[in-house]
């Protein structure tokens, strides 16, 4: 099956650098080009996209604006969005995550990162580029949700909704652990996690894996650990 990826960016210079790199992969193509987030969100669903990096700063529409107004529509419900930041260190990260996005990829990344958080993204699974640690998420969201002490309430109220092997797998998604890991943790097979994975994204109303690692924070199921 091939990829089909959108680019955002408001460079037209890096989105031909970008077009060079995917459509030169055998598994993947580049399905149109946007300038802004407003065509984003236009071209991802006239295109039938599976994968947009979307750059987060961009005139007009930015790409947090783009990427909340593609998880709200239902038509687009299979399109993942992978932002694209200039410093990982970025203010907007976890409002990008909040808003729908799949994770996050800093644009001096490593041709072979990008390509492969493309095909991580389009697998459905949460994306956290190699120099984005799981400490740097927590620490966002300990700065803005450090005041509020016991996390979101509706998603604590929502996480009486799992059973407890759901919680568990919860806890093991939030610290970053891949299907295989948290199968070997808890001794179980790796199609069971996928399930529990499932149940508790339904549950939840999270699109994917990065949604859950925000909720089970946002919620105080998993307390940031700032270093």
């Amino acid at each position: 099956m091939t990829i089909r990826v959108l680019l955002a960016d408001d460079q037209a210079l890096l989105r031909s650098a970008f077009r060079v790199l995917v459509d030169s992969e055998p598994d993947m193509e580049v399905v149109g080009e946007a300038s802004d987030g407003a065509e984003a969100v236009r071209l991802a669903k006239e295109q039938a996209a599976d994968v947009v990096l979307m750059d987060i700063r961009m005139p007009g529409t930015d790409g947090l604006a783009a990427t909340r107004l593609i998880s709200a529509d239902p038509a687009l419900a299979h399109v993942r969005v992978v932002m694209l930041t200039t410093f990982e260190v970025d203010e907007y990260v976890v409002q990008s995550l909040r808003a729908g996005a799949s994770g996050f990829l800093g644009k001096g990344a490593e041709p072979e990162e990008l390509l492969s958080a493309i095909r991580v993204a389009a697998g459905g699974e949460a994306l956290l580029s190699p120099a984005a640690t799981k400490g740097l998420i927590a620490t966002f969201l300990a700065q803005s949700n450090g005041s509020q002490g016991g996390g979101d309430l509706v998603h604590a109220e929502r996480l009486g909704a799992l059973t407890g092997r759901e919680r568990e797998v919860l806890v093991q998604v939030a610290g970053g652990h891949s299907n295989d890991e948290i199968a070997e943790r808890l001794e179980v097979s790796p199609l069971t996690v996928k399930t529990h994975v499932n149940r508790a994204m339904a549950k939840l109303g999270a699109r994917d894996r990065a949604q859950l690692v925000v909720i089970a924070y946002e919620s105080g199921l998993v307390r940031p650990r700032v270093t």
